[in-house]
């Protein structure tokens, strides 16, 4: 699925530059970023302060031309502050070619697909610069290694499906990426490990999302299946008034993929709750639904 070598690794010295692709940096925003930061710093890296961090214009981190200016390297590793929405209106314009590393998950789900589909590696889904320092030791060190070209320890699920599966990896928002279905800036999933993850999503819109992914055959294509933490996607207030009328979360998830005849790994460890491992965009992996684990190779 590459068509360029991955991003050099990092070292010591080498600068990180702070993106605000999506939403704006609300509330206590600014002290996570700060926690995040010393993250950064502490492993030798030398941040770029952001130019304007209360800029807004609505309810996103500045206007179309600005946030797509936040990405526009100048350093090794592009980093986005946060989430919420907004990074996939900047695909109307073109993406930075450059070679560089590119961090975040969520919102940004649709800035690391789309390079990907354009055949620029280097995205990585993993913590971003507000979350990072809440992140347990364990995460944060899978980032650092990641970034430094060290090996990483395999991701421990639980087996749905067993099988065994080999293809680069697609890790993202399940709701941000099937708003990509049928655009040009969705990768090539011909033999993917495609791993899901979401937050407040209730069972019913997860059952349409997969549904759609069903009837558009894009289900069809991949060789494996994850799923990492769906956060507040256990049901809405209709459906505690009425469980017997209704389905839960893994009800859902176990049956729009079970007859797909590949392997399936649930409660793999990322996505929006703290814990949140960090897995390159397209690099091959081998998923493991005898050992109910997660490799890259």
């Amino acid at each position: 699925m590459n068509a360029r070598a991955w991003p050099r690794p990092l070292q010591a010295g080498d600068r990180v530059q702070l993106a605000a692709a999506s939403s704006a940096l609300q509330g206590d925003a600014i002290s996570r970023l700060e926690a995040g930061i010393a993250v950064l710093e502490r492993w030798g890296l030398e941040v770029e302060p952001h130019r304007n961090l209360q800029r807004h214009w609505g309810y996103y981190a500045g206007t179309d031309p600005e946030r797509l200016e936040d990405l526009q390297p100048n350093a090794p590793l592009v980093a986005c502050m946060r989430g919420g929405w907004g990074s996939a209106r900047l695909l109307e314009r073109p993406l930075a070619a450059e070679e560089h590393w590119l961090l975040g998950f969520s919102d940004v789900t649709s800035l690391l697909w789309a390079r990907q589909a354009a055949g620029l590696p280097g995205g990585i889904h993993g913590p971003m610069v507000t979350t990072l320092g809440a992140e347990p030791e364990w995460s944060q060190e899978r980032l650092r290694a990641l970034l430094f070209g060290e090996a990483l320890p395999p991701l421990q699920g639980t087996v749905w499906n067993p099988g065994q599966a080999e293809g680069p990896c697609l890790a993202g928002n399940l709701t941000v990426a099937t708003h990509l279905l049928g655009t040009p800036h969705l990768p090539d999933l011909s033999g993917a490990i495609l791993l899901f993850e979401d937050i407040g999503e209730a069972p019913y819109r997860i059952d349409r999302m997969l549904s759609h992914w069903r009837l558009s055959g894009a289900l069809q294509q991949i060789a494996g299946l994850g799923f990492g933490s769906f956060s507040d996607c256990e049901g809405d207030e209709d459906d505690a008034r009425d469980p017997q009328h209704s389905f839960g979360l893994q009800a859902v998830l176990q049956e729009r993929c079970g007859d797909l005849g590949i392997p399936v790994i649930a409660d793999l460890p990322f996505g929006h709750r703290c814990g949140n491992a960090a897995i390159p965009i397209g690099r091959r992996a081998r998923l493991d639904g005898e050992r109910g684990q997660l490799l890259l190779l």
